[in-house]
């Protein structure tokens, strides 16, 4: 996938819009039950024009279709969900067809017959007018039980994470990114993650497609420092604002102490490999662990949206990638030079100015099959 691709994004919306045009509030996930996610009997709440009827808002709706489609194997649904020339990015690939969507859909569902997939939140903007961008946080568990591409079954159980951003026109997704946690799933299914890895990317070797290293990726040029000013373009609200800044200085500027400033004393941090940590020094180590590993790695949000929380505060979902060159040591073992991309979703729970959750996703096996791919044409 290239870097242009990804950087598809939603046109600006006014704060405004995330506002039901009958006053009526739009469903959260945090507090609320599966049953009560996806009522039979509520009226519809926000302007759905050109919905299908069983929807009362957009929460409603991503919920509901991703259940129908992935709990109740309701795969035929993607016909009447997504346009017939939608496009799914993800970590190592890019679909670009509705039919393509269906087949890989059929694929997964095959190894995990008892999988289930529990909305974690949905952070979402827009209108029934101009569309709608959704940032759903799932959380999928389950037991891999059925011969697939993943070769015998284990019977092992699993708990993953997965994030899908969608934009939405009348009842339709016509592009997707999504990013899931596939090195904590091998891990768990106690798979040799090199030999997945390497099989992903032989398929994509076999098909063409190679890596393209363009040398510097753009957060320095020559020898002038990163920009001190970070570009807030895609924000819609202050908070977006001030969230792209604090990631602009840290991440491109590489001022971690930042981190101290802006994450709150007992801020939970729930991150790739499944990690369930807390404090400013876990997000310190954690952080420095992803930039460390690509030490050339250039930041860029491609996306953000964000909803006040019932809870307390804003909640604020973030898509992004970082470009560079696997130059440290990290998860990934010893440093080999090849390109890497790493497509990521971050939520954030804002209250009273800092951070007090943080939940991001990127796959290190995508990393992993990248830079055996590089390897391969290394080889050649």
């Amino acid at each position: 996938m290239s870097s242009t691709e990804a950087t598809n994004k939603a046109p600006a919306v006014p704060e405004k819009n995330n506002k039901s045009t009958r006053d009526e509030p739009v469903l959260q996930v945090e507090r609320r039950d599966f049953i009560d996610l996806v009522p039979e009997k509520r009226p519809r709440a926000q302007s759905l024009r050109g919905f299908d009827d069983c929807y009362t808002d957009i929460v409603d709706y991503i919920v509901r279709c991703t259940h129908k489609i992935w709990d109740e194997r309701d795969v035929g649904l993607i016909y009447t969900h997504y346009t017939h020339n939608c496009i799914l990015y993800n970590a190592l690939g890019t679909l670009y067809n509705r039919e393509q969507v269906v087949q890989d859909t059929l694929q997964r569902l095959v190894a995990f017959p008892e999988r289930r997939g529990m909305a974690t939140q949905v952070i979402w903007n827009g209108n029934d007018v101009d569309g709608f961008y959704t940032s759903h946080l799932v959380t999928g568990s389950g037991r891999h039980t059925q011969f697939s591409h993943l070769g015998r079954p284990t019977n092992r159980t699993f708990v993953t994470r997965t994030v899908a951003d969608c934009m939405i026109h009348e009842n339709k997704i016509y592009r997707e990114w999504v990013v899931s946690d596939n090195m904590s799933l091998m891990k768990q299914l106690g798979l040799n993650t090199d030999e997945v890895a390497f099989n992903m990317a032989k398929e994509q070797f076999d098909k063409g497609f190679r890596v393209t290293d363009i040398g510097e990726n753009g957060r320095m040029l020559g020898q002038y420092p990163p920009e001190m000013v970070c570009d807030v373009s895609i924000a819609h609200t202050d908070t977006e604002e001030q969230c792209l800044r604090w990631l602009h200085e840290i991440y491109n500027r590489r001022m971690l102490g930042k981190i101290k400033e802006v994450y709150a004393p007992n801020v939970q941090w729930h991150g790739p490999l499944m990690k369930e940590l807390y404090g400013v020094a876990s997000v310190t180590h954690q952080t420095l662990a992803l930039i460390g590993m690509i030490p050339d790695g250039a930041w860029l949000p491609q996306h953000i949206c964000s909803n006040p929380c019932e809870e307390g505060g804003t909640k604020v979902a973030v898509r992004w990638i970082m470009e560079g060159h696997h130059l440290g040591y990290g998860e990934l073992g010893k440093p080999t030079g090849e390109r890497l991309f790493v497509m990521g979703m971050s939520h954030y729970h804002i209250i009273n100015g800092k951070i007090v959750d943080e939940w991001v996703v990127y796959d290190h096996l995508a990393l992993l099959a990248q830079i055996k791919l590089g390897q391969m044409e290394d080889a050649q």
